[in-house]
């Protein structure tokens, strides 16, 4: 490493990779790093990218005093006080805090009210309550210990007013980890003679090399957080509402932005009936369900059952029949006896719920995000005499209302498309679930070739950026620590399910009229057809997963 400066250098010791401690990124901001980061920020650049969004985001939010715990050299401290937030500076590196009070008064005059603290002991050297905390520029990947990261958390969380917020950003390195190091140079560094990027990366290490145009090199050691962990963290330390942008945007594809910038809300919400802590995707799918022309749609072209994809057993067959088959064939995977609970998430109307009470005698819980379904799949257990082996419960599976360790089977179909975060949906399942407790689930998929443009018509109808894929559930499902995995393809039902649904869906316009509007009739053709061309293209996938915890 080159440092032409006459400040001490950096020290790694012998073996930079080996370097994975908290503590040592104190050691890293050495006096010359410090003086160049500017260079590597450049305020005037970053300022014109960022434009407004976390000005506009807490003034949304009627915030007025920030604690702003990773000031670095001061440009968010600086352009908060500019915008006449009560604004306390927080760093752990003296040597940042020196230059952010001297670019305190260089810009606008500020004097900027530093505190040198350690985030694991926060409340100890800050006091009082803050209405927001901001935790930027990447720097919660300082911490290596999951104990460190989970105490840091806790004391962000405490400082907090009882309805404040935490923003906290990362690196995308799911981006880096999954598909190597690309940065488009907008948001954060935008110095256009610096480069930042890793030398090196395992699932435990980011090491990244700043270099600058007088030739000195400074390395940073960060622990590369993946976004759906950082996200777990947050609701477990007590977190209840949380979204996350990409590049200062609401949607986004998973591998595009380079920056993640999570937002994550103090305020307890006691019950969700209104869906005011549904993610954004979920609230999507929630108003789309309750709508009277999705309601009247499903119930009558698909049966008013089962309203997923079916297995068919020959051309033309009736829906129902073949969405009876799924369900029999998934419910044929489990050991279910009249001792068993299960749950069933994303439930619709009921139609598997009412099946396997009225086979196995079993206890069903259905959870579902639309009331308007509900309200049918009450009224149809009501009829078929099952309400009292069926409960019907509003919610969203990304956040289930349930104890740990609560159900013996986990039951899902063509639901779990729905969620922006399904990695937490299956979190969330494994939480519930008994030991050796089962999950059975379908869901249409991309396959595991598919190029995002190809599903870009499918994705745009349905509001989302991202599908699963039959690697995606396997890679997460083994992270989660499954016992046994089984994956029953059966693909080519996709183009012929969706072909039957436009087929009845033609037949039946004449019917439809009055009670299904025409403008969604026509958008409902057009997003089938979709679906026929991208499951005869290859680009689609679908099939019974079958895991034991």
């Amino acid at each position: 490493m080159t440092d032409l400066t006459s400040h001490p250098a950096q020290a790694f010791g012998a073996d930079p990779l080996q370097v994975r401690d908290t503590d040592h990124y104190t050691d890293e901001y050495v006096t010359g790093f410090v003086e160049k980061w500017d260079e590597l920020i450049d305020w005037k650049k970053r300022y014109e990218s960022e434009g407004s969004f976390f000005v506009d985001l807490l003034k949304s939010r009627r915030v007025k005093s920030v604690l702003d715990v990773a000031t670095g050299t001061g440009f968010h401290s600086v352009r908060l006080l500019e915008e006449g937030f009560e604004t306390v500076s927080v760093d752990g590196s003296p040597e940042m805090l020196v230059k952010a009070f001297e670019n305190g008064k260089n810009y606008g005059g500020h004097i900027l009210q530093v505190v040198h603290a350690d985030w694991r002991w926060l409340n100890r050297d800050v006091h009082g309550e803050f209405d927001a905390v901001i935790c930027l520029g990447n720097s919660f990947t300082h911490l290596f210990s999951e104990r460190d990261r989970r105490k840091a958390l806790a004391e962000f969380y405490a400082v907090l007013k009882h309805d404040g917020i935490l923003i906290l950003d990362q690196r995308n390195y799911d981006a880096i980890l999954d598909n190597g190091f690309s940065s488009k140079h907008t948001y954060y560094y935008c110095g256009d003679a610096v480069t930042a990027e890793p030398e090196y990366i395992d699932e435990g290490l980011a090491r990244f090399r700043y270099s600058f145009p007088d030739h000195s090199q400074f390395h940073l050691n960060m622990y590369p957080l993946r976004k759906d962990y950082v996200r777990r963290l947050l609701r477990e330390v007590g977190f209840q509402r949380l979204e996350t942008y990409g590049d200062f945007q609401d949607t986004f594809a998973e591998d595009e932005p380079d920056f993640l910038i999570h937002v994550a809300e103090k305020s307890y919400v006691k019950s969700a009936e209104d869906g005011s802590t549904y993610s954004a995707a979920v609230t999507v799918a929630r108003d789309y369900y309750n709508s009277e022309d999705a309601d009247n749609f499903y119930f009558t072209i698909w049966g008013g059952e089962d309203i997923h994809i079916g297995l068919y057993d020959r051309p033309g067959e009736e829906i129902a029949t073949a969405s009876r088959r799924t369900v029999e064939r998934m419910a044929g995977t489990l050991p279910l006896t009249e001792a068993s609970a299960v749950l069933d998430i994303g439930s619709g109307y009921g139609g598997a719920a009412r099946y396997l009470a009225s086979t196995y005698g079993c206890r069903v819980w259905c959870l579902n995000l639309s009331e308007v379904e509900n309200a049918r799949n009450r009224a149809l257990n009501a009829e078929q005499g099952l309400t009292g082996l069926i409960e019907v419960v509003d919610g969203s599976f990304e956040d289930l209302p349930f104890e740990d360790n609560h159900f013996d089977a986990v039951w899902s179909q063509d639901a779990m498309l729905h969620s922006g975060d399904r990695v937490r949906v299956l979190q969330e399942v494994s939480r519930v679930l008994k030991p050796r407790g089962d999950l059975v689930f379908t869901d249409p998929m991309a396959s595991d070739s598919a190029g995002r443009g190809a599903l870009r018509p499918i994705l745009d109808r349905l509001h989302l950026e991202s599908m699963g894929s039959p690697g995606f559930y396997r890679r997460e499902l083994n992270r989660l620590g499954v016992s046994s995995l089984e994956f029953e393809d059966h693909t080519a039902q996709v183009p012929t399910h969706y072909a039957r649904v436009l087929e009845e869906t033609e037949r039946a316009e004449p019917q439809l009229a009055g009670s299904v509007s025409d403008e969604y009739l026509t958008r409902m053709k057009i997003g089938l057809r979709h679906w026929v061309e991208g499951g005869h293209a290859g680009n689609l996938a679908w099939g019974i997963f079958h895991a034991t915890f």
